[in-house]
């Protein structure tokens, strides 16, 4: 490229995605970013890798995830052991190795994660499960029956089973918290800022289902290849949840319905004598096409118009307040649809601020 040449929105998305990396705990990954942006600029093997998306715009790229793609095609290499080398490396997670190493795939291992990055991330964050416990909580002290959770989006349905975790809520000030079974297989820490959600609300999970439009059969080791994938690797205590979590969701054969999220609500859910059906997603809401959002958003309207004193509706997400930045939760409680938002979050669960009750 020519010095005056303007900078093209793939290599900016690669570099914005470094900084993203960096603040998200994942030097390793800021770095290989960086790396990756500079070797497009050099017309490395990274460019014809990037080549399918090289014509979106800074938006485009941020909504394909190209950035997440390529690392996640990194890791996977890594994880399968078909590249001694760069499993050497990232086992190491040495830097200056794994560059070498992916530097040398993407030149000699092109097609494999070409194929890779064809499919769109996808992702089950379990520590999501702490962002969403104080909305269940609050539903079901509010109503004091037991819960019907239908999750959509939901992957390989690991956060389906939040309430077969065990939760640590560190406060800087008063200590720790906890709610869940202390014997529990799966732990999940996060820092807690301001108050508690109702930690004494008495828990029965019912029934529980779940759908994605593209589900993870965990049973299959290169669909949880994909999924740990695109956990970044230098996050250690990630990657050995989501690897407890997978295996307590095999035990008790947590099932997933691929479906589209609105035909499946549309056939799934309604409100039902005696429990108290919970909708619930996270990170999903952004993604879903315009006409679909509007329709899905009239769906729950029209089932939260339907719910009883005896059979009440609760909607929980933790999603950005689009157009702005940040995450949060929120519950929507019907009958009555009191709307209320509970807490702002770090995207992986890392950290929660408690604003409601």
């Amino acid at each position: 490229m020519s010095e005056t040449a303007p900078v093209p929105d793939v290599v900016n998305a690669l570099r914005l995605q470094a900084g993203i990396c960096r603040q998200l705990g994942s030097p390793l990954n800021g770095g290989l970013l960086e790396r990756a942006a500079e070797d497009w600029l050099a017309d490395g093997p990274v460019k014809p890798l990037l080549a399918p998306w090289s014509g979106l715009d800074l938006r485009g790229q941020f909504d394909a995830a190209t950035p997440l793609r390529l690392i996640g095609s990194w890791h996977e290499l890594a994880l399968s052991g078909d590249d001694p080398a760069t499993a050497r490396a990232y086992a190491a997670l040495d830097a200056e190795a794994i560059w070498a190493a992916v530097r040398a795939a993407m030149a000699e291992r092109h097609d494999r994660l070409a194929a890779f990055m064809a499919h769109e991330p996808q992702t089950n964050e379990v520590r999501r499960s702490a962002c969403l416990l104080g909305g269940f909580l609050e539903a079901a002290k509010a109503t004091g029956l037991p819960l019907r959770c239908f999750e959509i989006a939901a992957s390989a349905g690991l956060n389906l089973s939040w309430d077969r975790y065990r939760y640590r809520l560190n406060q800087a000030d008063m200590g720790e918290a906890a709610w869940g079974d202390p014997a529990a297989e799966v732990e999940i820490d996060t820092d807690w800022q301001g108050g508690l959600p109702p930690l004494d609300a008495r828990i029965e999970v019912a029934e529980r289902a779940a759908c994605d439009r593209r589900r993870t059969d965990l049973r299959d080791p290169a669909r949880q290849r994909r999924l740990m994938a695109y956990v970044w690797a230098d996050q250690a205590d990630r990657l050995a949840r989501l690897r407890a979590a997978i295996q307590l969701a095999l035990a008790n054969d947590v099932k997933v319905d691929e479906a589209d999220a609105v035909d499946w609500v549309r056939a799934r859910v309604a409100p039902k004598p005696g429990s108290l059906s919970v909708l619930y997603h996270s990170v999903f809401w952004q993604y879903m096409p315009p006409e679909s959002r509007a329709a899905l958003g009239a769906l729950i309207a029209e089932i939260g118009a339907r719910a009883t004193p005896q059979a009440p509706f609760a909607w929980l997400r933790m999603e950005p307040p689009m157009p702005n930045p940040g995450m949060e939760v929120r519950l929507t409680l019907w009958p009555g649809g009191e709307d209320r938002l509970l807490a702002e979050v770090h995207p992986h669960g890392a950290q929660v601020r408690w604003l409601g009750g």
